[in-house]
C-alpha cells in the first residue's frame, strides 16, 4: 500500500525501543505513530528554544520600546 509520508529508517538503542513500544501500547496506537508523535513534540520544543533564543537577544539591544496589551491588540 502506497503512502504520502516519508520513511526513515532509525536504528533505537534496545531501551528506546522498549520505552516506545510501551508507550505506543499504553496510547494504543502503532509504534510508527508514536514515533512521529513524539518527533513533533521534539520539533515544537526545538523551534521554541529558537524563538526563546531571538527574543533574548532583542531583550537585551539598548532603545527597546515596549507596548501595553491595550496598544499591541489596536
Amino acid at each position: 500500500m502506497p503512502t504520502t509520508k516519508t520513511r526513515i529508517n532509525v536504528s533505537l538503542s534496545d531501551e528506546l525501543n522498549s520505552a516506545l513500544k510501551k508507550l505506543a501500547s499504553r496510547d494504543q496506537i502503532p509504534t510508527a505513530t508514536k514515533a512521529e508523535r513524539l518527533l513533533e513534540i521534539a520539533l515544537e520544543i526545538e523551534e521554541d528554544e529558537v524563538w526563546n533564543k531571538i527574543a533574548s537577544q532583542r531583550e537585551k539591544t539598548k532603545n527597546v520600546h515596549y507596548l501595553s496589551h491595550n496598544q499591541t491588540w489596536k
